[in-house]
Order: C-alpha cells, then structure tokens, then sequence
C-alpha cells in the first residue's frame, strides 16, 4: 500500500502512543485525522489485509512491526523537514507542522539524507519530539505529562504538542521552549525560575523530564 494516505494512518497510530499508553480507536483516529468514520473504517480493513495494522471490529488500532517500520520511516521525514524548516529557513515552530505534511510525500532519499547530514544528524525535532535514525530507532527519556506531574516537580520541558499553533505561539511568548525548565508549585508553575501563568489546555501538551 504506498500511498500517502496510508502513511498518514500509519503514522498517527503510532504517534498517539508515543507520549501515552491507551491504544487508539477508529472513532479517535477519525477525529485525529479529520476524516468520516466509515472511511476511517475501509482504510484500516486495507492496512490490515496488508498485514500494516491488527485490528478487531470496534477495537483498539495496532501496528505490526512491518506497520511501526513505516510510520517511524514517515515520522523520520516528517521531523527532519520541521527541523530543517526552522534551522535553514527561520519558520517558527507554530509555522512548521502543515508544510512539513505536504514535503514528508515529496521529497527523496537522498533529499532526506542530505538534509539529515546538513543539520548534523539531530536527534529531536523543534517541538522536542525524536527523530528516528535511517534505521529506525529512536532515543527517548523518561517523562511525565505537565498535567499529571506533582507538586514539587522540577523537570525539563522534553516536547510541547504542536497540534495547535496558537497555543505555541502563546507558550512561546511566556518564554517557554525545548529544554527551559519547570517546576510545579502549590499555585501554579515557574518556568526558568519565575512563576508563570499558563493558556488553557497547556498542561496538556506539555512534557517534561521524569
């Protein structure tokens, strides 16, 4: 199935649980992708026949290991460009998801390569999400989501969703980035020391180091 809409269930699947553990529905991936549910429904059958994704009817949506080499394949092209957007053009980082959607399916091997080596082989995009290796294999540390962490709970921002560009742009305006670091207080957080406070729904897509 080499398709870019193949890809793209691929890789959201994966990316659902890359930062949690409950395993994604078909209404869920729907709603990720903005897509009818019975078109959800008739993809999945065909990953599934292509030995892509293992799925029950109105069960939980899995990758295979033939399903998690691609989309980790596509979440390497994806990253990379985001990274590549920022550092050699000066997109910010709210400005990089939707063209790095439209490159990720254009763009060559070599292309891909050759900007991996550019930029010095990163390990982590601009939102702080890792970027798998040509190989396959990504590095990541231990993390707790802002919302869940204790007070008392001092850790490194690791990765900020990138879903809502506004709400980047207002994290971004406190000051707050990849590797600033956090604490969580009985009234609130402070970001590099000085208390802040936050945008409604920012404990949500923040991360920070365990």
């Amino acid at each position: 199935m080499a398709s870019p809409a193949a890809d793209d269930y691929l890789k959201t699947v994966y990316a659902h649980t890359e930062w949690q553990d409950a395993p994604i529905t078909p209404s869920v991936l729907a709603a990720k992708l903005g897509i009818a549910p019975s078109s959800v429904t008739e993809m999945v059958k065909k990953l599934a026949a292509a030995g892509l994704v293992s799925h029950v009817p109105y069960g939980a949506v899995r990758l295979t290991d033939a399903g998690t080499r691609r989309a980790l394949a596509m979440l390497r092209r994806h990253r990379l460009i985001e990274t590549w957007l920022v550092q050699e053009f000066g997109y910010a980082w709210d400005e990089v998801h939707d063209e790095a959607e439209v490159l990720e399916h254009t763009i060559s091997d070599r292309l891909l390569e050759g900007i991996d080596e550019r930029l010095g082989r990163p390990r982590f995009d601009p939102h702080g999400d890792a970027i798998p290796d040509a190989a396959g294999t990504i590095e990541r540390e231990p993390f707790v989501l802002l919302a869940d962490a204790a007070v008392g709970h001092t850790g490194r921002v690791l990765r900020v969703d990138d879903r809502d560009p506004q709400l980047l742009r207002a994290l971004e305006s406190l000051g707050l980035a990849v590797a600033s670091t956090m604490r969580v207080t009985p009234s609130g957080v402070e970001l590099d020391g000085t208390s802040i406070e936050l945008p409604d729904g920012a404990r949500d897509v923040v991360w920070l180091s365990a």
